[in-house]
């Protein structure tokens, strides 16, 4: 069992299988869910990807976090393609935590890919 997650960290996940143009791989991910729905309560974590390949054309969709903490490298997170993971998915720990404005990007990225503006 996975330590407990809290929205707004940063921790690894399996994305493997990906299919079509979904991002796959063993990647940092960020914590999306509520803390109300961690523990036993589910057993599925809400997240979004991230990447190391920043494209400054993507401003509106994704969301810059430099490195830091355990994170190695400069990432954007995908907000483009939210994901429902069992936690077996997770990996052993958070590599870092997004800033409160950070965070507020993510969410107002996310509104706009989602259409609730």
């Amino acid at each position: 069992m996975v330590e407990m997650m809290h929205r707004g960290e940063v921790w690894t996940a399996n994305l493997n299988p990906p299919r079509g143009r979904e991002i796959g791989k063993i990647r940092p991910v960020v914590i999306l869910q509520t803390d109300k729905l961690g523990g036993d309560l589910t057993p599925m974590v809400v997240v979004l990807p991230m990447t190391t390949k920043v494209y400054p054309t993507f401003k509106v969709w994704r969301v810059n976090v430099p490195a830091r903490d355990r994170l190695l490298k400069p990432c954007q997170v995908v907000t483009d393609q939210p994901r429902a993971l069992d936690r077996t998915r997770i990996g052993d720990g958070p590599l870092t935590g997004l800033t409160p404005t950070e965070m507020a990007a993510v969410e107002k990225s996310l509104k706009a890919v989602l259409g609730i503006l």
